[in-house]
């Protein structure tokens, strides 16, 4: 009875169409796929935000090295507003610290941090130390998600 049928069908002598349990079944597997693709498609988009974030904070960094170039290698007197002035694509970015190395006051004549803040909240800097550069980020607290901040929890990470 069943190869009469399948073979109904395959002529084209049957009616034409999907049964509902046929489509029931197509869209159960299209949930289950979805289910599992779009949690990884909104990590993909954090990730992302952190990697326009990294690139800022680089182009910082190339910025205020520019500017203690043209300051007898002091990076004293750096602020965002000058860094700003010196690479016209910081311009886009929100916000830059510019800190000294510690990540408090000012640049000193031999150190500096620089950090911008990514849209998923974590923060990423380069810090010159006396000429030791470090890559620290951080993560909010309750962060869900680290994104392009390595790591556990939210314990600062570094990043380069």
């Amino acid at each position: 009875m069943f190869l009469v049928h399948l073979r109904k069908r395959l002529n084209g002598r049957s009616e034409a169409g999907f049964t509902l349990i046929e489509l029931l079944v197509v869209m159960l597997i299209l949930g289950i796929l979805a289910a599992i693709a779009l949690p990884a498609f909104f990590s993909q988009r954090s990730k992302a935000s952190d990697a326009k974030a990294k690139e800022y904070v680089h182009t910082a960094q190339v910025s205020i090295e520019a500017y203690a170039t043209s300051n007898s290698g002091r990076y004293e007197g750096a602020t965002e507003t000058k860094l700003k002035e010196l690479e016209p694509a910081l311009t886009n970015v929100g916000t830059i610290s510019v800190t000294g190395p510690t990540g408090t006051g000012a640049p000193t004549t031999t150190g500096y941090q620089v950090a911008v803040t990514s849209t998923t909240g974590n923060v990423f800097a380069v810090r010159n130390t006396a000429g030791a550069i470090t890559f620290p980020c951080t993560v909010p607290s309750g962060a869900s998600q680290r994104g392009g901040c390595p790591g556990t929890g939210t314990a600062a990470g570094t990043w380069g």
